[in-house]
């Protein structure tokens, strides 16, 4: 498995690297340490200055390098020695989507694992611009570990839906390899914004998701709550969930859980990872 590791060596970001280690434990993976500096930075006093392939280096390539490998330090000091993990630094400068597009391909990159931090007032989205824009503009699948994350065995996965399933089922293999390797229930969970039924559409895709995770042996839950942010919310107290599953595609059902800014009661948001599908 080849994981691409985004860092700004901000505490966020190895709280993130440092879960994504402990979560994968058991796995053969190539964890790619990327730090992106970025083209604004050395651009915004003068725009006609273009720097030199030097002063990058000196600037930005260098000083990068240095950070990533005391990094690498890091994680050898606070994480046992595992044959099954191999580390490498990649550095870069310009635009962090662009970089990571590369990364990906270049890479064949299967998952991203990023940090962001909390919101601190109600003006601020639950994810941070960079993370956000990653989960949304990058067609890779994603794993958001917020600020207060920490790895421990991961029992029980919400998996929310509006049983839209306007993507292929294959989409949702990475929530099968995760049942494969960690013994969780998976609760597979539908927000009605009021009492209403299932319409046919809605029951095939049920169907479709029942048959799909048979052999989990998946539980199907139903809230009424008119925000679906608090129903999340509810839903990860009441159940002691460690996990949550969303598919990018469902974007209105994915927004209102990680990008609507009233925070004061939602707290899932700096605790529990997401895991972020794409087609």
């Amino acid at each position: 498995m080849n994981i691409l590791l985004p860092t700004d060596f901000s505490e966020n970001a190895w709280n993130a690297i440092s879960y994504a280690i402990d979560f994968f434990e058991p796995l053969k993976c190539n964890f790619y340490l990327v730090h992106v500096s970025r083209i604004d930075t050395f651009m915004a006093g003068d725009s006609s200055y273009i720097p030199t392939a030097d002063q990058i280096d000196d600037l930005y390539i260098r000083p990068s390098k240095l950070k990533l490998r005391a990094i690498l330090k890091e994680i050898s000091e606070n994480h046992k020695s595992n044959n099954n993990h191999k580390f490498y630094t990649l550095t870069d400068y310009g635009f962090l989507l662009e970089s990571i597009r590369k990364h990906i391909d270049e890479k064949k990159i299967d998952l991203i694992v990023m940090g962001t931090k909390g919101a601190s007032g109600l003006k601020e989205y639950i994810i941070g611009s960079n993370t956000g824009d990653v989960i949304t503009k990058v067609n890779c699948t994603t794993l958001v570990v917020p600020e207060d994350a920490r790895f421990s065995s991961v029992k029980e996965i919400a998996f929310p839906t509006d049983y839209n399933l306007s993507y292929n089922l294959e989409t949702l293999q990475p929530i099968t390899d995760i049942l494969k390797t960690v013994k969780a229930n998976l609760r597979v969970l539908h927000i009605h914004k009021k009492d209403n039924v299932l319409n046919s559409d809605e029951l095939a895709s049920k169907d479709l998701l029942t048959d799909y995770f048979d052999e989990y042996k998946p539980s199907f839950h139903f809230l009424t709550n008119r925000k679906i942010e608090d129903a999340i919310q509810c839903f990860v107290e009441s159940r002691n969930i460690d996990f949550i599953v969303m598919v990018a595609k469902n974007l209105n059902y994915f927004q209102s859980i990680l990008f609507h800014s009233k925070v004061e009661k939602i707290t899932y948001h700096t605790e529990i990872p997401f895991l972020v599908l794409h087609e």
